[in-house]
């Protein structure tokens, strides 16, 4: 008597074995060649996975060469912050940030962040800022007021509660800076109307 090995019956085929079968179309099995192995299959895996990595490194090259800027350059949508930084004038800085917030005042303005949320002032557009830090706890609170009589609060909480004279330092330089300039060539623009 004769033995074979293997199954000598087909795979069925159809709706009632799978859902995604469509008459018509081949299985995705059935394209690929008999003698192919596992190795086979990863080697041709692993020489698709190269081929795109060097279409990849080509194009960004291309890029590079015609000078249109690439998210990794300098000129890109990230290194738009770094470029804008390197204009900066020399002046003073406040940022303070914790797990969740981050402020930054700047020659540009006011910038509050909370998780996912993020607002920016300009200079001429804030009535006021104001400080408040805790009697007891670490959380130190910046409120940003509007001249249309509009508040925007941020809580930051600091590392010690030593930090709070630093920051209101810190802050207070910015605001000399920059809030006042701005204050001083409305009064300018108004002596000149007059």
């Amino acid at each position: 008597m004769e033995q074979r090995i293997g199954s000598s019956s087909q795979p069925l085929e159809g709706a009632g074995f799978d859902p995604a079968f469509i008459p018509g179309l081949t299985s995705p099995g059935s394209g690929a060649k008999a003698d192919d192995g596992p190795e086979d299959a990863k080697a041709e895996q692993d020489e698709r996975v190269e081929e795109a990595d060097d279409a990849e490194h080509t194009a960004s090259g291309e890029a590079e060469t015609s000078g249109e800027p690439s998210s990794a350059q300098p000129g890109g949508p990230e290194g738009a912050d770094e470029a804008d930084d390197e204009e900066a004038p020399d002046g003073p800085v406040f940022e303070a940030s914790d797990r969740r917030a981050r402020i930054v005042a700047d020659h540009k303005g006011v910038r509050l962040a909370l998780d996912d949320q993020q607002c920016e002032f300009r200079w001429d557009e804030i009535g006021a800022v104001e400080t408040e830090s805790p009697r007891f706890g670490k959380r130190f609170t910046i409120t940003v007021h509007t001249p249309d009589r509009r508040w925007y609060p941020i809580e930051i909480e600091a590392a010690s509660r030593a930090k709070f004279t630093e920051w209101d330092e810190q802050l207070d330089a910015v605001l000399d800076a920059y809030f006042e300039e701005g204050e001083e060539g409305d009064k300018a623009a108004e002596d000149d109307a007059a």
